[in-house]
């Protein structure tokens, strides 16, 4: 069977986006914010199962967002960080740190221990990249904290938040890397992209080649609000470079891609034996939900690049990296979900693997 997993979140339901609104306004107790975190990623959980899928995530359903978990509780920033351009006009902007020492408000470890409560099956952990988590510190140096002591602190606890989630029993761990392509369209020379490698690359050398095996990198265009950042981007500028990070695994945005034959090839030559490569087979930010049938020839026609044996399919993206995020309907996600994991099964029982 070729393998099958999911990128990460999951549209929030209704009622815990409507109490993460009222608490934001003093008008529900934090108990009643947890009784709605609790019930969703019960709900998610047994859906996801519900789908056939063989390995579950908790759908982010208690993380604001993919990227900014770690700062949860957090006193040392202000909100005038970077800002994230979409290509539909609307931006994410990121905090911006004023203080030191940098250390994580959460580890991923807690949602993976969350998650855990509700099923047996295999459990994938999400964890943001350090290269991403490099843009709080600002352009003017914190006085008392220079950018070298922040970066090593934030390698610090960039491993221990992958350890942590390997050390509570992930199946998985999967490093979001969606900045490694914007990382091109803020500066088109690499430099940007070829630093932002290196310094997740000194996070990874800290773990054996067994870990590694374990861990891999998703990257994407972006998805928010059915909207990307960076797809304007050429691919075949990014992937060289991508697969110089020492991970065992590839988590690859493709189903959007306009150009599959082009850039399967060149993930073809870039693979090395050692690598497990997911190709990306639904598109979370196109409301249409595949067919089984439309998800087995995209695994055929990536089968014709990559050997069988290195092959595994996912999701582009996420279907909402952000909590407000409410662009993808809930259970239009589990339904592309459903089409992932049934098309796999064609596309494996065709392959005769």
């Amino acid at each position: 069977m070729i393998p099958t997993e999911p990128i990460g979140s999951i549209p929030r339901p209704p009622q815990l986006i409507e109490a993460l609104t009222l608490h934001h306004a003093d008008k529900i107790t934090r108990d009643s914010l947890d009784s709605a975190y609790d019930e969703a990623l019960r709900d998610t959980i047994d859906r996801l199962e519900q789908t056939g899928s063989p390995v579950l995530t908790d759908g982010e359903q208690t993380k604001p967002s993919f990227a900014t978990y770690p700062l949860i509780g957090l006193s040392n920033l202000a909100s005038d960080g970077v800002i994230i351009p979409f290509a539909d006009g609307h931006q994410r902007q990121l905090p911006r740190l004023t203080s030191g020492p940098f250390r994580y408000g959460t580890h991923a470890k807690n949602f993976l221990k969350a998650a855990r409560t509700y099923t047996n099956r295999p459990i994938k952990q999400a964890v943001i990249s350090a290269s991403a988590l490099s843009l709080l510190y600002p352009s003017a140096e914190i006085p008392g904290y220079s950018r070298e002591s922040f970066l090593a602190d934030l390698i610090d606890e960039a491993e221990a938040d992958i350890r942590g989630a390997l050390s509570a029993g992930a199946a998985s761990v999967q490093i979001d890397f969606t900045e490694g392509r914007l990382s091109l369209k803020l500066d088109p020379s690499g430099n940007l992209l070829r630093s932002f490698v290196d310094l997740n690359n000194q996070v990874l050398q800290r773990f054996t080649a067994d870990e590694r095996q374990k861990i891999g990198v998703h990257v994407c265009p972006g998805g928010d609000h059915d909207s990307t950042h960076s797809a304007d981007v050429d691919y075949a500028g990014l992937l060289p470079d991508l697969f110089k990070l020492n991970v065992g695994r590839f988590y690859l945005q493709m189903a959007s891609e306009p150009d599959k034959p082009r850039i399967l090839r060149l993930v073809g030559d870039l693979a090395g034996p050692q690598h497990l490569v997911f190709i990306g087979v639904i598109d979370p930010i196109n409301p249409a939900i595949e067919t089984a049938a439309q998800v087995r020839d995209r695994i055929l026609e990536a089968a014709s690049f990559l050997p069988i044996e290195q092959l595994g399919t996912t999701d582009d993206c996420g279907f909402a990296p952000f909590a407000d995020d409410t662009s993808t309907a809930r259970d239009t996600a589990f339904q592309k979900i459903r089409a992932r994991v049934e098309g796999t099964e064609l596309a494996s029982r065709q392959l005769g693997h």
